[in-house]
């Protein structure tokens, strides 16, 4: 059977976006090699990072020429990225929810396109206004008003006790980051919602349900598998984040946060933060263990859309058993 140009062309164009994605993780894993033989597994359970003298005549350990002094660990930033992301979800997950449903069911049906705008709108502001929303609002309310607050209400909890007297920290990245997933959620729940069948809503309309209960009981249930690829959008965004997060989270190093106050640093703003520091190591070695954070931030994102993926199957076979 004959190709046409028009298939072949198809073909072509379908084949970019994985063989971007092969030639991302490929090109990852070849520059930070070196990093990795040096780095060790302990790279991942690490908690100091560690240029070294980067004047001093370097050193060979295990055949890799490095800055005396060097090291480099990582788990610092893996929390700081996954406890932002996770509070983050946690907030933004029952805006969204409760958002959506206004927009498909509560509000006004000549105002419905007007406000589902404003929505899709906060998801194109640039990160930058965000982080500097952030820089200029959000964090003299928290070291004021809102880490006093949680202090003398929840100080109960080790987590929640004690303030930060200047407002960095995890709380105000988790915010930022709820203020920037909450219209990428809401949008595509929403969409989800006005493609429920009018017959089914219907049906529990005459059932005597009210609009809460037709929302929360017959068209959520619907739509749990857009639900979950809503939040794995969300929380892709909220991973992947930079500037945003790099201008209130503080930029701790070789600190674990203790208190939800506790200035912290994640993987992708510090691979900014560090980028024209680590570029003055004569080796090259500091340059190729960010490339080390990037490959593994890479290989956590790839985890959780396959796990999202292989949710939202499940839940979809689940619905069809039961149809």
């Amino acid at each position: 059977m004959r190709t046409s140009p028009f298939r072949i062309g198809l073909i072509v164009l379908a084949a970019i976006i994985p063989g971007m994605l092969i030639a991302v993780v490929l090109f990852l894993a070849l520059y930070s090699w070196p990093a990795i033989q040096f780095n060790g597994v302990g790279f991942l359970g690490g908690q100091t990072w560690n240029l070294g003298n980067l004047y001093a005549d370097p050193v060979t350990i295990r055949g890799m020429q490095v800055p005396i002094g060097a090291q480099y660990g990582i788990l610092v930033f893996i929390v700081g990225t996954l406890a932002t992301s996770a509070i983050a979800l946690l907030i933004a997950v029952p805006v969204s929810l409760g958002v959506s449903i206004f927009l498909a069911e509560g509000a006004p049906p000549h105002l419905r396109p007007t406000l589902s705008l404003i929505v899709e709108l906060l998801a194109v502001v640039p990160s930058v206004v965000y982080g500097l929303w952030g820089v200029a609002v959000l964090v003299p309310l928290i070291a004021h008003y809102i880490a006093p607050a949680l202090n003398t209400l929840l100080g109960f909890i080790p987590f929640f006790a004690g303030g930060s007297p200047t407002g960095f920290g995890l709380l105000s990245s988790s915010l930022v980051l709820t203020l920037m997933v909450v219209p990428i959620i809401t949008a595509t729940i929403y969409s989800a919602l006005l493609q429920v069948p009018r017959p089914d809503k219907e049906a529990a309309y005459a059932l005597g349900a009210m609009k809460f209960e037709v929302a929360v009981r017959a068209m959520l249930p619907m739509v749990r598998g857009s639900i979950v690829g809503a939040i794995i959008l969300g929380l892709g965004r909220a991973l992947g984040e930079t500037m945003a997060v790099l201008m209130v989270s503080g930029g701790a190093i070789n600190y674990l946060p203790d208190t939800i106050t506790s200035p912290i640093s994640t993987m992708a703003s510090f691979i900014v933060s560090q980028l024209d520091s680590a570029e003055q190591d004569p080796t090259g070695m500091a340059v190729r263990s960010l490339a080390e954070i990037a490959l593994v931030l890479f290989i956590i994102t790839i985890i959780v859309n396959v796990a999202a993926r292989l949710i939202t199957r499940g839940l979809h076979v689940g619905l069809a058993s039961r149809a």
